[in-house]
């Protein structure tokens, strides 16, 4: 019965720190990846074009940013899951 509890345990100390190591990450690629679209198009200066009220560009940017975002997001959720089923068994 001690292994159980201490299972469990274990399962909410990785839940966690993965949840706090994904806030981490998250925060992160939401901090590079604008930079990074910055990079790829070096002749739009995306700010200015949204702020002139380019709906193109700003659903461009967006989109990419976003989908970034949470494609970062599956694969910590993932690492997450993991940790938590390792402590598991």
């Amino acid at each position: 019965m001690s292994q159980v509890f201490s299972n469990i345990g274990w399962a909410v100390i990785f839940s966690f720190v993965g949840g706090v190591a994904g806030i981490v990450l998250i925060l992160l690629a939401a901090m590079v990846v604008p930079r990074i679209i910055d990079k790829l198009t070096p002749n739009i200066d995306e700010d200015r074009e949204i702020a002139r009220g380019n709906q193109a560009v700003a659903e461009y940017f967006g989109r990419i940013a976003s989908a970034s975002i949470i494609g970062v997001s599956i694969v910590i959720a993932a690492a997450i899951l993991s940790g938590v089923l390792a402590a598991l068994y």
